[in-house]
This record gives C-alpha cells, sequence and structure tokens, in this order.
C-alpha cells in the first residue's frame, strides 16, 4: 500500500496518472502479522532527484542550453523543472516585449529551450534566459529597416509634440509633427488617430537610445518630386 502523502512528487500531482503505470518504490514499513507492507514512491523520486541535481551542477555552465517543462508561473517569472532542479526565467526575459504576465508567453506544462544566464550553487538559485539574440527586435531592425526604408507602421499613440506609430513589435517611432503632413498642423489628431496603419519613411535610427524617428511628409515630398518629374518629361 503507498499512502497517497508517500505517491507522488508533490501532494498536488493526480492520483490517476499512477494507474497502470509500473513505478519504483521504497518500502518503508512492513506489519508481518497483517500481511502488510507500506511503500513510498516519493521517496525513490526524491533521491532520483537528488542524482540529477548533483550531476547537473557537475555540468553547468552560463549559456549551456536546457530543455525543461515549465513548473510554475508567478507574477515576476516562470520556474522551469530542467530534471532535478529548478531554474527562474525573470518576466523581463521572456520576451523583448513588455508584458504584464508571463502567462502571455508561456504556460505550465510548455516544455522549453531555455539557457543559463546565471547561478549560484550554494544557494542553489539558476537564473534562466528565454529569449533570444536572433528575436531582438532592434536587431531585426537594423538587418532589415535600414535609414530611408519605406514600411507601414500601426499609430499606437499621440503627444503634442508628434505620434508613436509601431514598425516591428517592442519597437515604435516617433512621427514629429512637422512630419505628419505636407502641411502646418495644430495637433497629431487632426490627421491621423490610434489603430490606424500609415506609409512611413525612417529618416533616423538613434541604437544607442533606441530611438527612431520617422516621417510621413517625406514620402509626400518625394510623391511630388516625382510627379513634377513626370509633367517636366
Amino acid at each position: 500500500f503507498v499512502p497517497a502523502s508517500q505517491a507522488t512528487a508533490s501532494r498536488n500531482d493526480p492520483l490517476e496518472d499512477l494507474l497502470h503505470q509500473e513505478v519504483k518504490l521504497r518500502i518503508i514499513e512492513v506489519n508481518r502479522q497483517r500481511r502488510r507492507a507500506v511503500g513510498s514512491i516519493r521517496s525513490v523520486l526524491r533521491d532520483e532527484r537528488k542524482a540529477l541535481a548533483e550531476k547537473f551542477w557537475e555540468t553547468v555552465e552560463e549559456g549551456k542550453e536546457y530543455t525543461g517543462v515549465v513548473k510554475s508561473l508567478t507574477s515576476y517569472g516562470a520556474f522551469v523543472d530542467l530534471g532535478g532542479i529548478d531554474g527562474m526565467i525573470h518576466i523581463s526575459e521572456l520576451s523583448w516585449s513588455r508584458i504584464k504576465h508571463p502567462s502571455e508567453v508561456v504556460n505550465v506544462g510548455d516544455t522549453v529551450t531555455v539557457y543559463v544566464k546565471g547561478f549560484d550553487r550554494e544557494k542553489e538559485k539558476i537564473s534562466l534566459g528565454y529569449r533570444r539574440m536572433e528575436d531582438n527586435p532592434w536587431e531585426i531592425l537594423k538587418r532589415d529597416y535600414p535609414v530611408g526604408t519605406v514600411c507601414d507602421a500601426t499609430v499606437v499613440g499621440m503627444t503634442t509634440f508628434g505620434a508613436f506609430a509601431r514598425i516591428l513589435p517592442g519597437i515604435d517611432g516617433l512621427i514629429h509633427i512637422s512630419q505628419i503632413a505636407d502641411r502646418r498642423i495644430e495637433k497629431p489628431q487632426d490627421v491621423l488617430k490610434v489603430g490606424e496603419t500609415v506609409k512611413v519613411k525612417i529618416t533616423d535610427i538613434d541604437f544607442d537610445k533606441k530611438r527612431v524617428s520617422l516621417s510621413i511628409r517625406a514620402l509626400l515630398e518625394d510623391a511630388g518630386e516625382e510627379a513634377e518629374a513626370t509633367d517636366a518629361e
């Protein structure tokens, strides 16, 4: 007989999953008169996990990749079972875009590939990374959207001095009020509205300050010059 408290690694794990499964257990009590033995599966699982943890600490190094299972979520990150030991992906490491909760990216039970950002063996703490450098929107911008690129952008905000438009998830550029139209306007709302998709030209990128300058006016002026050239011909 295996008591529920000794049947699974965690008290929250369902007992039904053990049905028809072959398991290893340790005999922790024998009553010969009643011809009864009490076993513990948890005890074996704990020893196996301890052995895996020892192996993990022998080979762990920063940058090394692991495949694990998301064990739990908190408001500040996700805990991942790496097999014998848990590591944490801080919410800031889950996505290049700003998110409010880890569940926007991962869920309990998901299998994820992570890499070690740092660890403290004495405290048995492991910091994990999840987002990849190749997914960094600023790297994508550098590669695919050089200054002069014309692209579609979605207006996401307004200020007195201009409008912010999203070029890529995680990157918003500023269309200064002087660059919204080919005429003087009092406020961005005179021409644009939030949620609208507009065609813009990237006129400047400051990678150090993470700023992108956009212009609608430049495209209007380019179109005007082309029209004049056509008329001249």
